[in-house]
């Protein structure tokens, strides 16, 4: 029992030197704490979460895409082919859209006096400064594309999404500039984009003022949820497996996780749940939000599959630090994957679940 309790890695880093590179560093110096479970999200990511025949989610909350994420990291995981769905609040890809319509924020401070900056028409996301006209000139491109035949009907928000990615690519190009839009590069790419509560934000809000001009696009979450459900049971179908990465907390990761208990308590087919779960929060568990639930709480619900539990990892860390080093691990330790185009694939997959959901209901019978 002894020998086993001692089978750990010795703690012996190697000094720290001015060429070391970013995936060097996390592998040998990153060992214990909340670095240690850097290390072994690191790692889980690219040993198993980016087998080719891993469906990956990925979920964002927080105001990841105006300190300028999306740039950075997401797009360049996007175009490797590691990411294969997203789960977002609304918020973020709003402010994505600013970056796409080549509109500037600005590095600042948070040691501002916030009455001079609604004074001056600045406003703040902490230590980030922008113009308030960003907004208003955002919010007019939203009002005038929403006018487009496409958007007068009713739509899960990965077809909405799909169409607003396109017209901001087109944007992008006649600007002269490429890939500066989480949005646009989902579109290229056939990544589906979610968010749960498409009312809950600046891009809900302009779509609440083109209702009041007659505008017939409905937004259906509820067809959301069975599209999410579809991806996770089509991979398991298909042979493989199911991870989530979960950046921060909030609904995208409740939205993600209850794909699971929509398959099994819901709909009664028979599965176990995801095989793999990475979470970068700063949120506490003791307090009972879902933001920081663990892996293992997850499993009494159905929402990961106990056998796989080893393969969870919790990283208590601010997300703005965790997800650059953690691109840039997985980008210099495995080689791109073929792009699985699951937008272009959502009938095929909810045709499966409803396949398995009658056959379900007859054996119950």
């Amino acid at each position: 029992m002894k020998e086993k309790l001692l089978s750990g890695r010795r703690i012996d880093p190697p000094a720290i030197h001015p060429a070391i590179s970013v995936a060097e560093l996390i592998d040998e110096c990153f060992l214990a704490y909340n670095a240690g479970r850097l290390r072994e999200a690191a790692q889980l990511l690219v040993k198993k979460c980016l087998d080719d025949d891993v469906t990956v989610g990925l979920t964002l909350s927080g105001a990841l895409t105006p300190a300028g994420l999306a740039t950075s990291a997401l797009i360049p995981l996007i175009e490797a082919g590691f990411i294969d769905w997203i789960v977002s609040t609304g918020a973020n890809l709003y402010h994505d859209c600013h970056f796409a319509l080549g509109f500037d924020l600005h590095v600042g401070s948070f040691h501002v006096d916030d009455l001079a900056l609604r004074k001056n028409g600045v406003v703040r996301i902490y230590d980030i400064l922008f113009d308030y006209d960003v907004l208003l000139r955002t919010d007019e491109f939203f009002r005038h594309i929403l006018d487009g035949p496409e958007f007068q009907r009713s739509m899960g928000t990965a077809e909405f999404h799909y169409f607003l990615g396109k017209y901001v690519a087109e944007r992008e190009r006649q600007l002269g500039q490429k890939r500066r839009s989480l949005l646009s590069v989902a579109y290229e790419y056939g990544v589906p984009v979610y968010s749960p509560s498409p009312g809950d934000s600046s891009i809900g809000l302009n779509i609440a003022e083109k209702h009041l001009d007659g505008c017939g696009l409905r937004l259906d979450p509820i067809c959301d949820v069975n599209e999410t459900a579809a991806i996770v049971l089509s991979a398991k179908r298909s042979g493989g497996k199911s991870a989530v990465w979960i950046l921060g907390g909030g609904s995208p990761k409740n939205f993600a996780l209850q794909t699971e208990p929509q398959i099994q308590e819901i709909l009664k087919i028979d599965e176990k749940g995801h095989d793999y779960f990475i979470q970068i929060t700063d949120a506490r568990p003791d307090t009972g939000g879902l933001s920081g639930a663990t892996p293992s709480e997850a499993v009494s619900w159905g929402k990961i599959d106990p056998d796989t539990l080893p393969d969870a990892v919790v990283c208590y860390c601010d997300t703005t630090i965790a997800l650059p080093l953690l691109t840039a691990y997985v980008l210099a330790r495995r080689p791109p994957r073929p792009h699985k185009r699951l937008f272009d694939k959502r009938a095929e997959m909810v045709q499966l679940l409803i396949d398995e959901f009658h056959a379900s209901k007859k054996r119950q019978k």
